[in-house]
């Protein structure tokens, strides 16, 4: 499998498979949302859009990175979001990076969004699809942000060995600026256990595909096979 890694603003051109990847927080957050009984995930393109979508269907949940806002019901925080009951309910998402990477790719043929928690998933989806060039979208700090590189790594090597150690992966992801911003209080609308929560590998048995529905990019969770039905394949 050809792997590329790159930034946002250098997609250049629309790739044919892309794994967007935000571990801190906005894909362990919707890797949660869907945990916690959510139906679908709408990556809103701003926050007058999320707004205006929440104002249309009054039922669904709205969130965005920060403090918590007029309009919203939550926060982009794994650590809050896990106490709520979204049972069949539509969420909408809007964040800083993530929501962002993935909009930039959605004329592509597949693509997932992932993060840490649905790392292995989203490998095993790309072997059954069989993919032979994956482009991996780091979607912070202008394609710089070690935790979302190291997470893309790791994907693209669980995707074609059979064996990966993923400490040193983690590691990398744990020394980040951003699990040292949120660590460390300078970011808002965070919960303590939030960069626990994105480190945890392989939380979910689920990938995360986004697909585009009546003009909205929407995220559902997708079941991959077991490792002893992918042996069969």
């Amino acid at each position: 499998m050809d792997a590329r890694f790159l930034g946002i603003t250098q997609l250049v051109e629309t790739p044919s498979v892309a794994v967007v990847v935000d571990v801190m927080r906005a894909f362990t957050v919707a890797a949660w949302a869907f945990a916690q009984g959510a139906e679908k995930i709408v990556l809103a393109e701003s926050l007058d859009e999320a707004l205006a979508l929440k104002a249309r269907h009054p039922d669904w949940v709205a969130l965005k990175d920060g403090p918590a806002a007029p309009g919203f019901d939550a926060v982009n925080s794994p650590g809050l979001l896990r106490s709520l009951d979204l049972g069949g309910r539509t969420v909408v998402q809007k964040t800083t990076a993530g929501t962002v990477g993935a909009l930039a790719v959605k004329e592509a043929s597949l693509v997932m969004c992932a993060g840490f928690v649905v790392a292995e998933a989203t490998a095993r989806l790309l072997r059954t699809r069989d993919c032979d060039g994956v482009t991996f979208v780091v979607t912070g700090e202008d394609g710089r942000a070690d935790e979302d590189l190291a997470c893309a790594q790791y994907i693209a090597r669980r995707a074609t060995e059979a064996v990966t150690d993923a400490a040193e992966f983690l590691r990398r992801a744990g020394e980040s600026r951003a699990a040292f911003e949120l660590a460390e209080g300078v970011r808002e609308g965070v919960h303590p256990d939030d960069v626990a929560l994105c480190l945890e590998l392989d939380r979910f048995p689920f990938a995360m595909v986004a697909t585009l529905e009546d003009s909205l990019m929407v995220l559902r969770p997708s079941a991959v096979p077991s490792l002893t039905d992918e042996a069969s394949i």
